[in-house]
């Protein structure tokens, strides 16, 4: 795999089991950068290894005085010279491409993992730890991946240094075989301590990360309540903890540096003193002396090599660690995987969109009205008709039932209730179909959307069925006002609101603004099926009538279903269902529930029962209602 190759048409199923596991994974992947790395490697430290043997051979040549070794000397040397040089060049270009091309590997597998859990993962995985994943860790592990092919080289090259002695002088080599070991295993001891101190500060750097990131996420109400300096204080008390935490790593690395260096001066002066007192006795000439004293200068070089491995290895495992956990996460619970032989098969056009948990029907083709007196049951509702399966709740539920037994009242009800069945479309499970599939059909917007930077143009520009262009998304979705804010803050020569830029997370609009764009992109989209979770929670009611009249005309004759308990919205729809505890409590118009359902009227008016009687009272009959509240009382 060349780096012009990239990016992978598919970066495979990673074994997700363990950090060491997954890098294994890896190194399998690339086993064919990796032999070429080597060969290069073996190039480069064999020729390094070669050279002390050469500076001798030329040194004996010198003084034996013949000529005509001397110049086979110099031929090698010039010839081991090249090999060096090739061999350098091409080990430096190898080892960065197996380095990248690991790195976009484990980029694309958590791209794709993304976007398979959606929203699901920012709950399983605070969003700091994501970024820092797919950052910092994807370097680490690029970098672990480079090292191997470089270490197993230098590894060759001692291995040939102190063969290569014990047979050239074999009073200095065995000095240098004995010395050499006790070199490359001095630093294991302090290792784990080191690794211990590096996952310390990775760590504390990923909850500052996690902290920037939040504190710039909500800048604009942190400013608008005066809290941006408490919260820019504790980011600064975050990154002082991982100065702290990088200061207290930095000293043992830098120990473990400091004995690659002293005791491989320790074994030089050991051969220089032993060499020179055998060259004194006349049991070794000049030549082997030299070559001896060349040779263990030159293992400092392969040596280095052993100390980065070491560093890593450290820093890549809870790297891998960390990617392998966000790899590992599902969409749907492992044991309902089992189950299902094969993906099912598509539902057929035009199906009604029904919910066995809650008993919720939305039929096909019209316009359903969801009305939840509890936002979260809302949200995960929605999540639910999208066949985002919420296996967070599920693991929630085996962990209630571990500890009591029960659920909140005790019994199983609501467990059986959070383990029933898919959403069906059109009788077919949500959760059976491929995820493609799926995601084609029924499109969620949540009450949260992220706009992600780009001109307007690239935020409409998302697969969708063709059947509606921007321009009627942006109309229904009543974004006149949005683009011309766009196009007046857009920089000169800018003339088409659909070139405008959108800033990260669309930070420049407000959130209203933001709202509408969202919704536009979605309508675009045009699914079988469109979820919209509070789609005009931050806009004005006019506007929000409005809108409520665009998405119903726009989508006629396609089913959407929108979790609100705005009356203007509700009004629009063709059936409003009532939920309530977890299941329909209620079905029909906006008005036939207003007239009959207390708890709809309660939720949608935001008024109790006695206060819709005491506001149809006139003054007399009001005295004496409160009279009669007073004297109860």
């Amino acid at each position: 795999m060349q780096i012009s190759d990239l990016p992978y048409p598919d970066p495979g199923v990673p074994d997700a089991r363990s950090g060491p596991r997954f890098l294994l994974w890896l190194g399998r992947g690339q086993l064919g950068g990796q032999l070429k790395s080597l060969a290069w490697g073996v190039l480069h430290f064999g020729g390094v290894a070669g050279l002390p043997y050469t500076v001798g051979l030329g040194i004996d040549a010198v003084v034996d005085r013949e000529p005509n070794r001397l110049l086979l000397a110099g031929g090698l040397l010039a010839l081991i010279g090249v090999a060096i040089s090739v061999g350098d060049a091409m080990l430096h270009r190898t080892a960065v491409t197996n380095w990248i091309t690991a790195a976009a590997r484990v980029q694309q597998l958590l791209a794709r993992k993304t976007a398979e859990l959606g929203s699901a993962l920012t709950r399983r995985v605070a969003a700091g730890e994501v970024v820092a994943v797919s950052t910092g860790d994807v370097e680490k592990i690029g970098w672990f991946v480079e090292a191997v092919s470089r270490f197993l080289a230098a590894v060759f090259s001692v291995v040939l240094v102190c063969v290569g002695l014990l047979f050239y002088t074999p009073e200095l080599g065995v000095v240098v075989a004995v010395g050499v070991p006790l070199i490359a295993l001095a630093s294991l001891p302090l290792l784990p301590k080191a690794t211990g101190r590096a996952d310390i500060q990775r760590e504390k750097a990923g909850k500052a990360t996690e902290l920037a990131s939040d504190t710039v996420a909500g800048l604009r109400v942190l400013r608008g309540i005066g809290g941006e300096e408490l919260f820019l204080g504790r980011y600064r008390e975050a990154s002082q903890e991982v100065r702290k935490a990088a200061v207290r790593s930095a000293r043992m690395w830098a120990l473990i540096s400091a004995i690659q260096v002293v005791l491989p001066g320790l074994l030089m002066i050991t051969v220089v003193w032993y060499g020179a007192s055998l060259a004194l006795d006349g049991r070794i000439a000049v030549g082997e002396l030299v070559a001896a004293f060349s040779a263990v200068a030159t293992l400092l070089y392969p040596l280095r090599h052993f100390e980065e491995i070491a560093m890593a290895y450290s820093f890549s495992r809870p790297s891998a660690k960390r990617a392998a956990r966000v790899l590992s996460l599902t969409r749907t619970d492992p044991a309902e995987r089992t189950e299902q032989a094969e993906p099912a098969g598509e539902p057929a056009a035009g199906g009604d969109l029904y919910d066995p948990r809650t008993g919720l029907l939305a039929p096909a083709g019209r316009f359903t009205a969801v009305v939840c007196g509890d936002p979260d049951l809302a949200g995960r509702l929605a999540e639910r008709l999208g066949g985002h399966a919420m296996e967070e709740q599920r693991a929630a539920d085996r962990d209630g039932d571990a500890d009591g037994g029960g659920g909140a009242d005790g019994g199983g009800g609501d467990r059986e209730a959070e383990d029933g069945p898919s959403v069906l479309l059109g009788g077919v499970a949500l959760d059976e179909l491929e995820l493609d599939t799926a995601r084609r059909l029924v499109l969620v917007q949540d009450k949260d959307p992220v706009l992600l930077s780009g001109t307007l143009r690239e935020l409409l520009d998302v697969p969708a069925s063709g059947a509606v262009d921007a321009g009627a998304a942006l109309s229904a979705a009543q974004c006149a006002d949005v683009l011309d804010a766009l196009l007046q803050s857009a920089p000169d020569g800018v003339e088409d609101p659909m070139d405008a830029r959108i800033t990260e997370r669309g930070r420049s609009l407000s959130g209203g603004q933001r709202q509408r764009l969202a919704l536009a992109r979605s309508l675009v989209t045009d699914p079988e099926v469109l979820v919209l979770d509070e789609p005009t929670s931050a806009v004005d009611s006019h506007t929000e009538a409005r809108i409520a009249d665009g998405i119903a005309a726009l989508r006629g004759g396609r089913t959407t279903v929108v979790l609100a308990s705005s009356p203007l919205l509700l009004d629009r729809a063709d059936r409003v269902v009532l939920i309530d505890g977890g299941t329909v409590a209620a079905v029909g118009t906006h008005r036939e529930l207003l007239h009959r359902e207390p708890l709809y009227r309660e939720v949608v008016t935001r008024e109790t029962d006695e206060e819709q009687r005491l506001a149809g009272l006139g003054l007399t009959e009001l005295e004496e209602a409160l009279t009669e509240i007073e004297e109860s009382a």
